[in-house]
């Protein structure tokens, strides 16, 4: 399923889904203008077609302890495909990095880490993420305040 497959109304479960991925599949379904069973069919046909990769519940980390937001910016010392291979994967090993991404132009690996404080954030910084041996160069930008955010796909 392409996205020149989806009609009006898959796109109209997709935006209430990512607005709101808890409400039942009769709210959903009225939300939306149909009954509930094709609703339902059609949430299964995105699950299944890999459209709607999941659920989740959106945390506040502050809240939670996690107080420092950065991004970190990697160079590695070879661009090889093992080595592009072998970053990717070690950042599935550490916690503190929630996304990464692999990106063009100065840097090879876009990090998005969340951290208790300054401290945690540099020890990983230091004793983990320069001491990767594919790692050349690291760039960190602390963020001072969170001013959007919305789903990650405009539908």
């Amino acid at each position: 399923m392409g996205r020149t497959e989806l009609d009006v109304i898959d796109i109209k479960i997709l935006r209430e889904l990512q607005a709101d991925g808890r409400m039942t599949n009769v709210e959903l379904a009225d939300r939306v203008g149909i009954s509930a069973p094709p609703c339902l069919r059609r949430v299964r046909k995105l699950e299944e077609a890999g459209i709607i990769e999941g659920y989740h519940a959106m945390l506040n980390s502050p809240k939670l302890g996690f107080d420092l937001v950065a991004f970190c910016m990697v160079g590695l010392k070879h661009q090889s495909e093992g080595n592009l291979k072998a970053f990717a994967a070690a950042t599935t090993e550490w916690p503190l990095v929630r996304q990464a991404w692999m990106v063009s132009g100065d840097s090879d690996f876009l990090l998005h880490c969340v951290a208790e404080n300054l401290t945690h954030f540099q020890d990983f910084v230091i004793e983990v993420l320069t001491a990767n041996e594919h790692v050349d160069t690291v760039r960190t930008m602390l963020t001072i305040r969170q001013v959007k955010k919305l789903g990650l796909v405009e539908v």
